[in-house]
């Protein structure tokens, strides 16, 4: 197997990949013990958090923040603890999650 790219994705996005065949059943397993968002709900979220356009939230910050879900700063910022967000990024950040 080749790998033709590599790029940080969801569990949301896990689950909806991995097919059914028997290998993704142990995948499929191993996910459910985490809460995981609809797929469709993920993406509205990656896409809000992408159009911010924000220099610091990287693409494996993304895939974080829809796989923890924060509801608050201090979680927000123990799932991006490498990165440091002014407020107005944090309350901008926060709403996406809140309003998609």
């Amino acid at each position: 197997m080749v790998v033709d790219e590599k790029r940080p994705i969801s569990m949301a996005e896990v689950v909806d990949l991995v097919g059914d065949s028997e290998k993704s059943e142990s995948i499929k397993s191993f996910i459910k013990n985490f809460e995981v968002i609809p797929l469709e709900r993920a993406m509205k979220i990656k896409e809000g958090l992408e159009a911010l356009d924000l220099i610091r939230l990287k693409d494996y910050h993304i895939v974080k923040i829809i796989d923890f879900m924060p509801g608050d700063a201090t979680e927000l910022n123990k799932v991006v603890n490498d990165a440091s967000f002014e407020q107005e990024e944090v309350d901008k950040i926060l709403d996406v999650i809140k309003n998609n």
